[in-house]
Parts: structure tokens; sequence; C-alpha cells
């Protein structure tokens, strides 16, 4: 049996035999929640002779605010810091000039050095919510794309072609449909690759949306005489509505700067079937631990208590334990007390200007007959949304909302916007 040294490992793992970690146990563990393990035979073949990997996650400043759809790949990277392995946490400041262009059906604005500047900082505080920052080495590509002349950047250019970059689906979607890409933009993947071979990274890490720039990676790290990376991409993370990615333009998110109550709160209001998901994804707890409560449920224990366990974990790890329990408590005194059901109706409702009235989510809800009624019981004092009683007829809720609406004592449904 092939052991791999490990240094540390976190609380919910116990892959360790005489101070080592199974090899298999420890792909097995990277491979969870994955959608692509590129190379994984050759990153077999370093961790049997018992290389220390150089594992890269690039995150470009582009926005302040980080939420648990990041965190999902930063999750990952923790994981391969828990086996020993050198976490390299890239900023991208230079790429985050070009603007990154994945996914977008037109050309992105880049930042200014200033914007990116103050994004930077902030990153570099909230990803140490994750990760050990006595074990993570920041980077920033600035240090060795600044310095680069123009020549150097035509030699890089010289070894990928316009066929390759345009075999990108978000570049062929928009060539064939005679919308403008810049030049600017197929400098991305380049140098997003190019990272690659300046960090001489074993494995690089990211969500779906990033795998062809990280293909790139890997043919370029061979032009350069490396061994190339392996590559595991991450699932884009659902935000509460269950259905659209996580956005903070799309008000489904969670951010991990939220207050305590709040993140609880919002955690709570995921449909049963969405936290699977999100236990495998966010979660630190094991596949078995994961699978047994799985069977808990199946065999009758309430859904909720089990959200219960997963809210508690991820309030404590962007807060503490102490503001976890409080939340929790605080949770129950609001609804449980107060005799919410617990198998609430479920409407999901259009917002097509990206938010709604309160009397006309009530009215599309069947808590009342018409919206004049709807304006009536706000104006009584019986409306709640979570609660918090509603005290303005301007009252709205946005677009990605996710939460228990009541009219009156009896009348109660959950409501999703989208």
């Amino acid at each position: 049996m092939v052991r791999v040294p490990a240094r540390s490992v976190g609380a919910h793992f116990s892959f360790f035999v005489g101070g080592f970690m199974v090899l298999d146990e420890q792909l097995a563990l990277f491979r969870r929640g994955a959608v692509d393990f590129i190379g994984e035979e050759e990153l077999r073949a370093k961790l049997a002779a018992g290389k220390k990997l150089r594992v890269k996650l690039g995150m470009d400043p582009t926005a302040p605010d980080l939420h648990f759809g990041h965190t999902v790949v930063l999750n990952k990277l923790r994981q391969f810091q828990d086996a020993g392995h050198q976490v390299l946490f890239l900023i991208g400041d230079f790429t985050a000039l070009i603007g990154d262009p994945s996914g977008k059906s037109a050309t992105r604005p880049p930042l200014s050095p200033e914007q990116v500047l103050a994004n930077a900082e902030t990153y570099k505080e909230q990803v140490f919510k994750i990760l050990d920052p006595a074990k993570t080495e920041v980077m920033f590509n600035s240090h060795w794309m600044g310095p680069m002349s123009s020549t150097d950047m035509i030699r890089l250019a010289a070894k990928y072609t316009v066929a390759r970059i345009l075999e990108r689906d978000d570049f062929q979607k928009r060539y064939t449909e005679g919308r403008p890409i810049a030049l600017h933009e197929f400098l991305y993947p380049l140098t997003q690759g190019y990272d690659s071979v300046a960090m001489e990274a074993d494995v690089e890490l990211g969500g779906t949306d990033q795998k062809f720039n990280l293909l790139v990676g890997r043919d370029l790290q061979r032009e350069y005489g490396q061994s190339p990376q392996a590559i595991i991409t991450m699932p884009i993370l659902e935000g509460l509505d269950g259905v659209q990615k996580m956005s903070k333009s799309l008000g489904n998110y969670i951010g991990i700067f939220d207050p305590a109550n709040e993140m609880f709160g919002k955690i709570m209001s995921i449909s049963d079937e969405l936290m699977w998901r999100w236990f495998t994804l966010l979660s630190f707890r094991s596949m078995d631990e994961i699978a047994a409560l799985q069977a808990e449920v199946t065999a009758g224990r309430n859904p909720r208590d089990v959200k219960f366990e997963l809210a508690r974990e991820l309030v404590a790890r962007f807060h503490d334990e102490a503001a976890a329990a409080a939340a929790q408590e605080a949770f129950v005194n609001r609804f449980a007390k107060n005799e919410i059901p617990e198998d609430l109706e479920e409407f999901r409702i259009d917002a097509p200007d990206g938010a709604l009235g309160i009397a006309h989510v009530l009215k599309a809800a069947g808590l009342v007959g018409s919206t004049s009624e709807g304006l009536r019981m706000v104006d009584g004092g019986a409306v709640k949304v979570d609660g918090e009683r509603v005290a303005s007829r301007d009252f709205k809720l946005e677009r990605g909302f996710s939460g228990i609406v009541q009219a009156g004592k009896r009348r109660i449904v959950k409501v999703v916007l989208v």
C-alpha cells in the first residue's frame, strides 16, 4: 500500500495510518464533488513518489465580496492543504486588468488598478476564513506578467493558435453570431495558463467555467518543458432558490461576511433536496458522515434537524461556535416557538423587474384574494416576512429571496422569487 506523507488534517478527515495519508483515500478526497479530474494518473505517480504538490487556485479581484459559491473551490484547496500539500493562492491583479471573458456574451470591461488593489486586500482577509494562513502562499501574477516586455508577450502568444482559442465555447458562440471579440480577450487564457508555468503548478483548481483556461495551462507547461498540471473543476453552486447559480446580482447568495443570524436563516431556507448538495460541496464532514445523515432522514429523522447541523457548521466557520449556537437559538425562538408549520407549501413567483411589492407577493402566493386585501393586511400589521412584521406598503422582496411569508396567524407559505 502506497502512503503519502502529510503534515496535518482537518477535523473531519481520518485518512492517516502511522502519520501517512493513504494514497487512494487522498485521491478520493480530492475527487469529492469534482466535475472533472484531468491528469489523475499523472498526479497519482507524483504522489506515489512522495512529492509535495504545488496546488494553484487563482481568483481575479473583480468584486470586493466573496459568497458561498466562491468557497466551493476554496474548500477543495483546503483539503489539499490539510493533506500536507503546498497551497498557492493567486490573486490575479494583472489578469483582472484584462477582464475574464469566461462565459461572457460581450467584452467585459477591465477594472482600474485602484479597484483591483482595493478588492485584492479584501480577498486576502476573506480567504483566510477557510485557508490556514500559515500554510498558504499568496502570490500576485503582476509579479511576473508586469515585467514582461512586448517581445516576451509576442513569444508567449506564438505558442497558441487562434483556432485553438476559438474552440472555447463562449468565443466560438460570439464569433458565429457576429458579436465583437476584442483581441485582448485572447490574452486572458494565455496569461492564466502562463501563471501555471511561472508557479510550477502540479494541480490547478477552478470552476467548470474555467476548464478551457486550465487546459491552456497544461499545454503551456508542456511547451516550457514542465510536467503538465492536473486539473480539478468544481461545480457552480446553486443559490438559495436552488435553480440559478449563486450570484450577488440575482440576490440568491450568502456572503461570507453576512451576520451570523442572517447567514443561519438563509441556510435554513434552502430546500431539503439542495441541502445534500450543500453538504457535499460546503461541509467538511466526510462522505460517510453525510451518508449516515441521509440514512437517518430516510428512517424518519426531521430534515430540519439535519439542516440545523449544516447551518451550525457553516456559521461557526465564518464566525465562531458561540455565534452559531446563538443564531440557532434565535432561529428557533423566531420560528419554532411561533408555531410555524414544518412542511410549508412553496410558491415560486416570477419577479420580472428584479423585485416585487409585498401585496403582489401575497396575492401570487394565494395568501390574499387581491392586492387591495394584501395592503389592508399590511396596514393592520398582519403580514410578516421571515418572522419580522412588514411595516410599509412599499416593502418589496428582491429576486432570489427564499423565505417564510405570513398573512395573519394561519396563512403561512414559503416563497421563492425567481
